[in-house]
């Protein structure tokens, strides 16, 4: 069962672990993933969701937020490309679902629709 989750919180404050500073040489990607895991999560845009996913971050909590923008936008697109979230959430593995095992389902079953309904367009 997907549980409710206060929004107005950050990751670090989720998961009661606050990420110690980088002794030197850290990436601008891991910088841009440390300064959003301070972020609220019902502040974080399509883009932060999608990057913080690809990264393995925060999933717990982050799928479901993902889910629910793809329910209402199946292409929501964070900076890449149209579709970059749903692919993000995609080709997370399999144990990245067991928190949320009936999300995952959703997903894959409305990813087989939509792929369905391309087809039967297209023909």
């Amino acid at each position: 069962m997907t549980r409710l989750v206060n929004r107005d919180r950050s990751l670090e404050e989720l998961e009661h672990d606050r990420w110690s500073a980088p002794s030197g040489g850290e990436t601008r990607l891991m910088a841009t993933v440390r300064e959003l895991r301070r972020k609220p999560i019902g502040g974080l845009t399509v883009e932060d969701i999608r990057l913080l996913i690809r990264q393995d971050v925060g999933l717990v909590y982050l799928l479901p937020l993902a889910v629910e923008i793809l329910r209402s936008d199946p292409l929501a697109e964070g900076d890449m490309y149209e579709g970059d979230l749903l692919a993000a959430v995609l080709t997370r593995s399999a144990e990245s679902w067991t928190e949320n095992p009936e999300l995952g389902f959703v997903i894959k079953c409305h990813a087989h629709i939509r792929s369905d309904a391309r087809v039967a367009a297209a023909s």
